[in-house]
């Protein structure tokens, strides 16, 4: 990024405004977002529904041996879960499963258990007591058919017409692991490693995390694709895929690796037009991972392999180094790719802090398009996630506990939010760093701080201000709790060769001000440029620079590192200064307006209506006022302000 230094001086005059409209005053849920309230429970999300005792061990290790096909969602086997006893004792073991499935036998430490009850999802098994430190293996026996349908269903089966195969593949996230395997769905207690054998016929192939060890013959037509993963891994992140697949192998070299290499193992539809139509887009994997392994850490599975399972989904779900996909597309291999550092590696401590996921992933799949597919890619693509983010006033990117829940789960997918403004606060803390090599090392320094395990926005927000020095609190109240997107009016001119500008934010939410860095490109009359870079700290600032020449155009966030709504951008030349400036806001307005000023004297204001008949006439000092004009009928009025400097009238509409 070219930086443009201002010689000039620069002058700041400036005013705090501290009312605000009755719509920035007025508060709801989505309010009550910084993380402080004794009415969040210590997990820090809603778990209602789960079983308190599945916080009594931590998982170790889960092995999943199942039988699958592509044609049926019906799935069984055994599977086994390894834990440790974190709780003083433990003499329930708790493990959930949908209650449609088919509980065949519990065997805990080579016992069979006598005794278990169901409480809707939750199985809870009367085992011998265990002492705080010791260790268990618990045998799961089960089958039969889950519930399905929608994105979020658990197990998943289709046909593609194009290509003539049937397809089965799984899809966890955030709550739906339980709707076909037996576990523990707790963010922040990932198994520290996990086996997934797949028994499936011999004309199909099952793909899964890890490295592929075997593939046993056991005869009667049926193959057993053996998985193993030795990193750490979150519940909902285990997975399979299952249908008449070719194998298609690639090797990614990034540097840091030197002379050895990253298997790419991609499964395919085994039909003879597939791999040649669907071959480039998906060799686009190769540079993305050797990218993102120089801009973060490398390729934190590398030990493994990355890879991909087509099938019939809409979209993409990160799956641990296999991720699986609906199609081959640059944005969304980029993506899905992203997840791996950010998602799979470091994981969300809670479903609130989903921005830790999709919001970091969304922002790798921008500096794809910049960093590969150059500039203009990287501009067109941030440009339609900021207007995307504007498209609707509210939001904020952190998610109260008490709105996630099973029957709101596109609340935490919000693409608005989740992703698309989570990934535009990235860009704008990008900015406000001002230095790509301390940007990245923030990354960087995240990614190895938390890596195999689980992290919130604060352990992030933590990790910036170690690595920057700087104090990030007000810009995550802003960004990250607080909601929409900062609005601006400008006025500026030239007298003699002084460039004055007065610059007015407002929130288009909740939130009332975004103290922030804004660029400013000033075109001169000589033809010539310069971008400068201005901190808004108040509601109404006030910038005075003598550049030596004229200005005669503005052009606010040249490269759009912010998201912003410019309302208003006047300018002129007026034969002497104007120091009485005031700004107004709302406006239009429905109830109150706002008055701020520059300078604390004593004014006049008066108030007339379109005939000139005069409503309010009253004399104020201070830098800012408020009006009630709720008894007013609508339509235009103007507002006088007269102070020693001199008269200025502007036109309200009510």
């Amino acid at each position: 990024m070219k930086q443009i230094l201002l010689s000039a001086i620069l002058i700041f005059i400036f005013t705090t405004i501290s009312a605000q409209t009755n719509e920035l005053q007025q508060h709801d849920r989505y309010c009550r977002h910084y993380p402080q309230s004794d009415e969040i429970p210590s997990y820090a999300y809603r778990n209602d529904w789960q079983s308190d005792l599945v916080h009594d061990y931590d998982v170790t290790f889960y092995f999943l041996d199942l039988q699958v096909s592509s044609t049926s969602i019906q799935v069984g086997g055994t599977v086994e879960i390894h834990g440790i006893v974190v709780a003083e004792e433990m003499a329930v073991f708790a493990f959930e499963l949908n209650a449609q499935l088919s509980l065949e036998e519990v065997i805990f430490n080579d016992t069979v258990a006598e005794n278990w009850t169901w409480q809707g999802d939750n199985v809870l098994v009367e085992v011998p007591t265990l002492q705080q430190g010791e260790t268990f293996v618990a045998e799961i026996n089960y089958g039969g058919t889950p519930p399905t349908g929608g994105f979020f269903s658990g197990i998943t089966n289709d046909y593609s017409s194009t290509w003539q195969k049937n397809v089965t593949w799984t899809l966890s996230e955030p709550f739906a692991a339980k709707d076909w395997w037996p576990n523990k769905q707790v963010l922040t207690d990932k198994a520290d490693s996990v086996w997934v054998f797949l028994t499936t016929t011999s004309a199909e192939m099952a793909g899964s995390q890890g490295l592929l060890t075997n593939i046993t013959n056991l005869g009667n037509n049926q193959l057993r694709y053996e998985w193993k993963s030795k990193y750490p891994i979150a519940y909902y992140l285990i997975s399979f895929a299952v249908s008449d697949y070719q194998e298609y192998t690639i090797y990614a070299k990034p540097t840091a690796l030197e002379n050895d290499s990253i298997l790419v193992q991609n499964f395919v539809y085994n039909h003879p037009d597939y791999l040649p139509s669907q071959q480039t887009n998906i060799d686009v994997v190769v540079p993305l991972i050797e990218l993102f392994s120089d801009l973060y850490i490398l390729f934190p599975f590398h030990e493994e392999k990355y890879g991909h399972c087509i099938t019939q989904l809409g979209g993409g779900m990160e799956h641990q180094t296999m991720t699986t996909l609906g199609s081959f597309s640059f944005d969304l291999i980029a993506h899905e790719l992203g997840h791996m550092w950010f998602g799979d590696n470091v994981t969300c401590a809670t479903w609130s802090d989903i921005w830790i996921n999709e919001g970091f992933a969304t922002y790798s799949n921008y500096l794809a398009q910049e960093m590969l597919n150059g500039w203009n890619s990287g501009q067109n693509f941030m440009i339609n996630t900021q207007n995307n983010v504007m498209s609707s006033p509210g939001g904020s990117v952190y998610i109260p506990p008490l709105e996630i829940t099973p029957d709101n789960v596109w609340r935490i997918f919000n693409g608005r939010l989740s992703y698309d403004k989570g990934a535009s606060i990235l860009h704008v803390l990008r900015h406000e760093v001002n230095n790509d090599e301390l940007f990245f090392d923030i990354m960087n320094t995240f990614q190895i701080a938390f890596k195999d395990s689980t992290a919130t926005g604060e352990d992030f927000r933590m990790i910036a201000e170690e690595v920057t020095a700087m104090d990030l609190e007000q810009f995550f109240a802003q960004w990250y709790y607080g909601e929409g997107y900062p609005k601006y009016d400008i006025e500026w001119y030239m007298f003699d060769d002084t460039f004055d500008m007065y610059v007015t934010q407002i929130g288009s939410s909740f939130t009332p001000l975004f103290q922030m860095t804004m660029d400013y490109k000033l075109t001169f009359s000589d033809g010539s440029d310069t971008t400068i870079r201005l901190y808004q700290e108040n509601n109404l600032e006030h910038y005075a620079i003598n550049f030596g020449k004229q200005v005669v155009n503005i052009q606010v966030d040249p490269n759009n590192w912010t998201f912003e709504r410019v309302s208003t951008l006047i300018g002129s030349n007026p034969e002497k200064p104007i120091n009485h400036y005031f700004s107004m806001y709302p406006n239009p307005a429905s109830n109150q307006i706002n008055l701020a000023f520059s300078e604390d004297q004593i004014r006049e204001i008066t108030i007339s209506d379109a005939t000139g008949k005069l409503l309010i006439s009253s004399k104020i000092s201070g830098l800012n006022h408020r009006i009630n004009i709720s008894g007013f009928s609508s339509g235009i009025y103007f507002i006088s302000v007269s102070d020693k400097a001199g008269n200025l009238v502007k036109k309200l509409i009510k």
